[in-house]
């Protein structure tokens, strides 16, 4: 009886390859994150502030990079790729936790946030219904929490999780450096 491991050496290397882990759990981290995301927009009907929509820009990167990374690694790519490639991902990651930050203190109130604001845009119909049309178009406001579990709001569940993919990005890069 053989294992996989000893019959294929690429396996091996593989199959342990901190890059490629780190880069497929923050792959899936971020496809999870973003379906969770339009699950509450379309399902729950909690629709996003113009800062929520922000905030999913680094998921809308990080699916992606991630596999493409996940992929290079897997074929064995080069270790400076691979720890460029997760650099970038700790980057987008830290940069996204920023944001939530930010989108947290404008919900409780520290600091002003953005005066622009969202909501459904439709056929408003003739001209003499749009003024009835108009009043039920429900405004999102950056600074009113729609939703809050366990105290935090989606903007403090966002820090937590771009903090999580940016610490697993920082265990793939420390582990690929270290590896020999």
């Amino acid at each position: 009886m053989t294992l996989d491991a000893t019959a294929n050496p690429s396996y091996a290397r593989n199959a342990a390859s901190p890059a490629l882990t780190a880069s497929l759990a923050i792959m899936v981290i971020a496809a999870v994150t973003l379906a969770g995301a339009w699950f509450f927009q379309l399902v729950l009907e909690i629709l996003p502030c113009p800062l929520c929509l922000e905030q999913r820009y680094a998921y809308y990167f990080a699916v992606p990079f991630a596999a493409l990374l996940g992929l290079a690694a897997a074929k064995g790519a080069p270790r400076p790729l691979l720890l460029a490639g997760l650099a970038i991902l700790a980057l987008a990651a830290l940069a996204n936790a920023s944001l939530g930050a930010y989108h947290a203190g404008v919900e409780w109130g520290f600091w002003q946030g953005p005066t622009d604001c969202t909501g459904p845009i439709g056929n408003f119909g003739s001209a003499g219904s749009l003024l009835e049309r108009l009043d039920k178009v429900k405004v999102v406001r950056c600074d009113e929490v729609q939703w809050r579990f366990l105290g935090l709001s989606l903007a403090g569940y966002n820090v937590l999780i771009s903090l999580l993919m940016a610490a697993i990005a920082a265990w793939g890069i420390a582990r690929t450096t270290r590896r020999p």
